[in-house]
């Protein structure tokens, strides 16, 4: 019989972290929760039935349960996984953040060995650590010409993980946010935007750098999250004239030296493009869609025929065929899982 596909995944779950106590345990009631308009059991059923579906070897989690002096992301992802009875069952962290929102990958043990191994260089160090950056050179980033230190409120997850016949590195990925919050004027609200931006791209070109040590190392890659950005997603990338997205793929480099994602290259160009998240634009009154979400492969993954797959609830049939998923989808996250199915 042949081998069934290793299926990886990145899922940003919006503020999971409201959805347990501090013992972990699932809140399942009534009460709201941080998702708009929806309650937590709501938003609990809904996850359990989106990551039944999935039905994942691992699960790269953005967003994921906070780690702090009286909670524990491991403790209430693997809390969640025993509620649901999934195959994804064991939670892996790294770096802990100060925002209640972590990185975490939950993974089929009986699949998959994972250890947490974060890399560090004598150019490109640990991604807990500061980065003195450069823009010297870089025409992307206006203030060209001088140097700053760049850290990580949300640190990459960086994973060792062993299959049955292959070991790959994986990178989980946050990225940083550039909308402003709050009731800002139009100029503090171009300042703000540029000034985020800037930083986005900044820890864009650390991402970069540690991908082109593993990729020097012919190591099999996978870079995956929410980048907070994706080509031609504001008006903003003009002034910049290249996406957080472009740098890390690393498009200006040799084959031999660049990450695939197709859902990335389709948005390269003008036409038809993928989405991976809904928002509610209140100025609008109205949803609008992003890419904002992807699975990066260094050149050898690439070349074994993978399939991506971004879970739109409204825009694949095989979901919206499956009775409850397309609303489960909606209600559990503003984002939209990512899949890639490996041979």
């Amino acid at each position: 019989m042949p081998t069934r596909p290793l299926r990886l995944a990145t899922y940003n779950v919006e503020w999971m972290n409201a959805l347990f106590d501090d013992q972990g345990r699932l809140l399942i009631d009534h009460e709201p929760s941080a998702r708009y308009q929806t309650t937590r059991a709501d938003q609990i059923n809904a996850l359990g039935q989106v990551f039944a579906a999935l039905d994942a070897d691992g699960v790269m989690m953005i967003e994921a349960p906070d780690t702090s002096l009286h909670r524990s992301t491991v403790t209430a992802l693997e809390s969640f996984a025993r509620h649901f009875k999934l195959r994804a069952r064991r939670a892996i962290t790294g770096f802990p953040s100060d925002t209640e929102q972590e990185i975490a990958f939950l993974y089929d043990p009986g699949r998959l060995t994972v250890h947490h191994d974060p890399q560090s260089t004598a150019d490109t160090p640990r991604f807990d650590q500061k980065w003195h950056f450069d823009q010297t050179g870089h025409a992307e980033i206006p203030g060209n010409g001088f140097a700053h230190t760049v850290t990580f409120s949300k640190p990459p997850l960086e994973l060792l993980v062993q299959t049955q016949s292959r070991r790959l590195r994986l990178i989980g990925v946050h990225a940083k946010s550039k909308a402003p919050h709050g009731r800002v004027s139009a100029d503090e609200f171009r300042r703000i935007s540029i000034n985020n931006r800037r930083k986005q791209l900044a820890e864009c070109h650390w991402l970069r750098a540690r991908a082109m040590d593993h990729l020097t190392a012919h190591d099999s890659l996978i870079v995956m999250g929410d980048f907070n950005d994706g080509p031609g997603i504001d008006k903003y990338e003009r002034i910049f004239g290249q996406s957080g997205v472009e740098i890390v793929l690393g498009l200006n480099d040799p084959p031999e030296r660049q990450l695939t994602d197709p859902n990335a290259l389709m948005a390269l160009y003008p036409g038809l493009h993928p989405t991976s998240a809904r928002f509610w634009l209140a100025p609008r009154q109205c949803y609008f869609e992003a890419l904002l979400d992807f699975i990066m492969l260094s050149p050898d993954l690439a070349t074994l025929g993978p399939r991506w797959h971004i879970w739109h609830p409204f825009n694949d049939p095989k979901i919206v065929a499956i009775p409850g998923l397309s609303a489960a989808i909606v209600t559990a996250s503003d984002h939209f899982p990512v899949t890639l199915d490996l041979p």
